[in-house]
C-alpha cells in the first residue's frame, strides 16, 4: 500500500549559499569530506574541519572563537575507525580506535571525550558526525560507477534490508524493494557552493575537491533577543565526473529556545533535497522536541525519533544545535573571545 503524502509536501531545492552573517551573531560550520586515496574499496579517509565565528554587534571584524580538525581512517566494510588524529591534538581521541561508525562510536565517544562534550567543542561535533559520515560516504560511488557495475561487484552478498529504519523506508514506501533493500534511483540536484561570493569568509576553508568524494556539510547561526534564534542546515553532496557536485540530503532547521532555561520554544524543518519522495514526512513531527532543554538533544532526539519515527539525518540535525549553549555564552560575554 502506498503512503499517504500530504499535498504539496515535498523538497523543495537546495538553499543556495548560507545567508548573511547578522550582526552580534555566532556561525558554527563544519564539513567532512571522505575519500580513499587509495582507490575505491580501501581505506575510507575523513577530513572533518569545524569552526566558531563570532560576528560583532559594533561592526567589527568577525572573531574566530574556536577551530579543530581531525583525520581519521576507515575500514571501508565494517566502517570500523583505524586511526585517528585532532588539531589541536587532544590524546583522549586515541580511545575511539577499533569503534565502528554507528551507535558503538557515539557509546565510545561519550565516554573517551566526555570533557569535549562538556565544553561543546566544534571537535565534538566532528567525531559525533563519524557515524553518519561512514553511513553515507558509498553514495559517492553511484555517480561514478553505473549501477550495474555497483550491482555486479556485490555479486551474491544479500544487500541490507532497509524496511523500517527510518521514516522513508518504513513500509510501503516506494524507496523499498522487494527484500527491503533501497532502490537505487537516488533523487540528487546539482548543487553550488556553500559560502556566498560577497562573504568568503562566512565559512571555513573548504578543499577544492575534484576526484569521487562525498562531504557532509553543517552550518548553525546563534543570535540573541527576546529569545534564542537558530537557524542551521545541512548537506550531503557529492562529487560527480562531469565536475561540480550533487546533493542528496538537505535539510534548513530552525529553532528558539528560552533564553534562560535553555528550553526549546518552537522547532520547524524545511526539507529542501532528499533521495526519495517519503522523505519528507519526517519535518511533520519535529515540533514533538519542544520543550527539551538544548544541552539534552543529544540524547532527547534519538529516544523520541527512533525508526520510522523520524530521520538518521535530521536526527543528527537537531542534535548538531545542543552546543548551541556554548555559543550563547560567547554572545553573553560569557566566554572569552
Amino acid at each position: 500500500m502506498a503512503i499517504d503524502i500530504p499535498f504539496g509536501l515535498a523538497a523543495r531545492g537546495p538553499s543556495g549559499p548560507a545567508p548573511e552573517r547578522r550582526p552580534n551573531s555566532v556561525r558554527r560550520t563544519s564539513t567532512i569530506d571522505m575519500r580513499w586515496p587509495a582507490g575505491p574499496g580501501t581505506q575510507l579517509r575523513l577530513t572533518g574541519r569545524a569552526r566558531d565565528l563570532l560576528t560583532p554587534g559594533d561592526g567589527g571584524s568577525p572573531v574566530v572563537l574556536a577551530c579543530d580538525s581531525m583525520s581519521v581512517g576507515v575500514d571501508p566494510g565494517t566502517r570500523t575507525i583505524e586511526e585517528i588524529t585532532a588539531d589541536p591534538p587532544r590524546p583522549a581521541v586515541v580511545g575511539m580506535v577499533g569503534a565502528r561508525g554507528g551507535g558503538s562510536s557515539r557509546t565510545v565517544l561519550a565516554e573517551v571525550m566526555a570533557e569535549e562534550a562538556a565544553a561543546g567543542t566544534p571537535l565534538y561535533l566532528l567525531l559525533d558526525d563519524i557515524a553518519g559520515a561512514t553511513l553515507i560516504a558509498g553514495f559517492a560511488y553511484s555517480r561514478w560507477v553505473p549501477v550495474e557495475e555497483l550491482i555486479a561487484a556485490a555479486g551474491g552478498t544479500p544487500r541490507r534490508n532497509m524496511e523500517g529504519i527510518c521514516t522513508g523506508f518504513q513500509p510501503g514506501s516506494g524507496a523499498l524493494m522487494p527484500d527491503g533493500s533501497s532502490k537505487w534511483n537516488h533523487l540528487v540536484q546539482p548543487v553550488g557552493p556553500l559560502p556566498r561570493d560577497d562573504d568568503p569568509i562566512g565559512w571555513h576553508e573548504l578543499d577544492e575537491i575534484t576526484e569521487i568524494s562525498m562531504r557532509r556539510a553543517r552550518r548553525i547561526d546563534v543570535t540573541i533577543g527576546d529569545v534564542i534564534e537558530i537557524d542551521s542546515m545541512f548537506q550531503d553532496s557529492s562529487t560527480v565526473p562531469e565536475g561540480g557536485r550533487v546533493v542528496v540530503h538537505e535539510y534548513r532547521v530552525t529553532a528558539t529556545a528560552d533564553p534562560m532555561t535553555g528550553e526549546i520554544l518552537t522547532m520547524s524543518a524545511d526539507p529542501r533535497v532528499l533521495p526519495y519522495r517519503e522523505c519528507p514526512l519526517a519535518s511533520l513531527s519535529v515540533d514533538r522536541i519542544v520543550g527539551t532543554p538544548l544541552r539534552a538533544l543529544r540524547a532527547a532526539v534519538l529516544e523520541t525519533f527512533p525508526g520510522t519515527a523520524g530521520c538518521t539525518h535530521l536526527n543528527d540535525a537537531m542534535r548538531a544545535m545542543a552546543e548551541v549553549p556554548v555559543l550563547v555564552e560567547y554572545l553573553n560575554g560569557k566566554r572569552d573571545t
